[in-house]
């Protein structure tokens, strides 16, 4: 702690508070306050119902929340592949080609998601690799945007890795594969874990490229409130809102479980 005096400590909570409750709580609380409202007249929303949950959770908006959530697993699942096996890969690298490799991957996250997703639209809408309009486009953007997040993650713990243990291992005659998968990934696990809810946050709520992409058949629930929102349907939508953020932070707290399991083996 930087401040030590007790009116110090004060000031500096008075201001966390000043800051973040205009900015990060208080849009949060009257998203979840215009869920349960029907009008809106006044400072804030009133009418109190759950009628707009009952459409919320049935019918188009159950099959986006599906959408999203196979999108996001898949996509998760796909960048954590790759930028695992590529920060491994990285590590032994030298200087250069391992700075050329850090660029190669912060590329997607260095420019808009929508420049993104006009590219992965225009380079994958011509045979042979033809995947405009089917689903797979969609989970592609989405790979494309979070791998990035999961090889930085994912790097940073390698770097940190005590090579100690891969020596101990090597020196008592175990092969490279198996010091990989007996004795590394074990120690990246909580780094892997975190580097996954990561990726499954960011592409949950994904809308530009995704916007640009998605098929008739394959809407992810980003894309069905801002759908619901820009018809007039605020209510609606801000209860859709609510079910994307409670199943959001229901999975990051299932993942952050494993997460705490893993570091205390």
């Amino acid at each position: 702690m930087l401040v030590h005096s007790r009116k110090g400590t004060w000031a500096c909570w008075a201001l966390f508070l000043l800051l973040f409750v205009p900015l990060f709580a208080l849009p949060l609380l009257v998203i979840v306050i215009a869920s349960f409202s029907t009008n809106w007249s006044g400072a804030f929303p009133s009418g109190p119902t759950a009628a707009h949950y009952t459409s919320a959770v049935r019918g188009e908006s159950l099959r986006a929340l599906t959408t999203s959530l196979v999108t996001a697993v898949t996509a998760s699942l796909l960048a954590l592949t790759v930028g695992s096996w590529a920060a491994l890969a990285a590590a032994g690298l030298k200087k250069r080609g391992r700075r050329l490799l850090d660029a190669l991957f912060v590329l997607p996250v260095a420019v808009p998601s929508v420049v993104v997703g006009l590219a992965v639209l225009v380079a994958f809408s011509q045979p042979p690799m033809l995947l405009n309009g089917t689903r797979w486009i969609v989970i592609l953007a989405h790979t494309v945007l979070v791998t990035a997040f999961a090889y930085q993650s994912v790097a940073a713990a390698v770097t940190r890795l005590d090579p100690m243990y891969e020596q101990a291992a090597a020196s008592l005659g175990a092969r490279p594969l198996y010091v990989l998968l007996r004795v590394r990934l074990p120690l990246l696990l909580p780094s892997l874990n975190a580097a996954a809810g990561l990726c499954f946050a960011l592409s949950m709520g994904e809308l530009s490229a995704t916007m640009m992409l998605y098929p008739p058949d394959w809407m992810p629930l980003p894309v069905l409130i801002f759908t619901a929102t820009d018809r007039g349907s605020l209510f609606t939508g801000s209860a859709v809102a609510v079910v994307l953020m409670a199943t959001t932070l229901l999975v990051l707290l299932a993942l952050s479980r494993i997460r705490t399991k893993a570091s205390f083996r």
